[in-house]
């Protein structure tokens, strides 16, 4: 990977944070983090060394004339992108937001970004790359029968968020055909990790259980998703930027399709394991509730055209799981963040 300046949108979030904490492991590598600061960033998660390769501007992305003034005053090799509203029971009671940040935030950074890059020397025009990081919930929903989602998936969005997502999908690649900017769109399945915030699936059945509280589960729980560790999900975007074709769109999963009921089980039962509770297990906190809203049955990921490029999913479920397990016992704190859990009742988030 080339020394380069990144902009990064959304570094305070949970896979923004860990992709500035792999970029900062290259001391020559300069970093700016572009975050509003919304209810789900943790300015905890980059403990940078100093701010010679580091920096940190609390824009919002919908603010046009401030993204035109810091991708002017840092002058970016590499824009990655990643800021977004992405809590799908949120873009259901009000998708207002939504629509703000994932589809005018885009637009602003697209615009800004190419009228940037087409006053660039040549050689650092060559080099330039806008990376757009989106989710698999854009194809919608499949059957247990259907292949997994290709690159070239009929795009069905089923939700406000997953269509504010499809729409910045389809503005970034009408700047590569319309202008010739130099993107790539990376669609990627449920991710999990460290620093991922509460009201998401795995942190928020651990704080559950931790507190003896219900672990709700929309309808049967026999939805099926495409689990990726977090990491895992950011080489796959520093390989496509390092060895993508300009133009083109990459998925990134691990290959790893889980009902939310085989989750909840298994982190109950690691539980059981390390912190049993004398009094009873854990997934007899099981409380099944009512479905969501147009809640996609099952997302799979078919990542051979990344892997095509050297890159393969290197942290298996089982391994990952107990760790990240592990990372939220020892961060406890984390995940007693103001109204963690209890956002709409009791919704769980991205089911």
């Amino acid at each position: 990977m080339k020394k380069n300046n990144f902009l990064i949108t959304g570094g305070y979030g949970f896979i923004g944070s860990c992709l500035v904490r792999e970029l900062l492991k290259n001391q020559d590598n300069r970093i700016c983090n572009i975050d509003k600061l919304s209810y789900s960033s943790s300015i905890d998660s980059i403990k940078p060394n100093g701010e010679d390769n580091y920096k940190f501007k609390k824009i919002d992305i919908v603010e046009s004339n401030k993204i035109k003034e810091v991708i002017s005053e840092f002058e970016p090799d590499y824009i990655i992108h990643l800021a977004a509203e992405s809590h799908v029971d949120r873009s259901i009671d009000n998708p207002d937001q939504f629509i703000k940040s994932n589809i005018n935030g885009t637009y602003n950074l697209l615009n800004e970004g190419y009228h940037y890059w087409k006053l660039l020397p040549d050689d650092k025009k060559l080099s330039f790359r806008f990376i757009h990081v989106s989710t698999d919930e854009v194809y919608g929903s499949l059957s247990e029968k259907e292949s997994a989602f290709l690159e070239n998936s009929v795009y069905k969005p089923n939700s406000p968020y997953s269509a504010s997502k499809a729409s910045s999908d389809h503005l970034v690649y009408s700047w590569y055909k319309t202008y010739s900017f130099p993107i790539n769109i990376v669609n990627t399945s449920n991710n999990y990790g460290p620093w991922q915030f509460p009201e998401k699936l795995i942190p928020l059945v651990i704080s559950k259980c931790l507190k003896g509280e219900k672990i709700p589960i929309y309808g049967n729980g026999l939805q099926i998703r495409d689990w990726i560790r977090v990491e895992d999900h950011v080489n796959g975007l520093l390989t496509v930027l390092d060895k993508g074709i300009i133009g083109e769109k990459y998925n990134i999963g691990a290959n790893c399709e889980k009902t939310n009921l085989q989750v909840v089980h298994d982190i109950c039962s690691i539980l059981d394991e390390v912190i049993p509770n004398k009094e009873y297990k854990y997934n007899t906190l099981i409380n099944f509730v009512e479905d969501r809203p147009g809640h996609d049955q099952r997302y799979a990921i078919n990542s051979n055209k990344l892997k095509n490029l050297g890159w393969n999913p290197s942290v298996s479920w089982e391994e990952g799981i107990k760790d990240v397990i592990n990372w939220y016992l020892n961060n406890k704190n984390f995940l007693n963040l103001e109204n963690n859990g209890t956002y709409s009742g009791e919704r769980l988030g991205r089911l």
